[in-house]
């Protein structure tokens, strides 16, 4: 496929620590741009796969109740009254 030319606008820092994993991995700051481009979802569809790490982080909410009353009474219940 033809690449096309895109300006960007990045971070100093961001820069460099691109640079500093690019030769690490032998790959050049547009090629690390490009892969990233690339594994971004185009969309979330409801059977869309997640990554295990983001199935565990979603595991640690389920069924969790927001307020904090309930985090303080589950605490209390778990390591005695605080």
């Amino acid at each position: 496929m033809a690449r096309v030319p895109k300006n960007l606008s990045l971070e100093p820092e961001a820069i460099a620590r691109g640079e500093r994993y690019g030769e690490r991995h032998g790959k050049n700051l547009s090629q690390l741009v490009n892969d990233l481009l690339h594994a971004l979802p185009l969309e979330r569809s409801a059977g869309a796969e997640l990554s295990p790490l983001v199935r565990r982080l979603l595991g640690v909410a389920a069924g969790a109740d927001a307020d904090r009353e309930s985090h303080r009474d589950h605490l209390s219940r778990k390591y005695g009254a605080t």
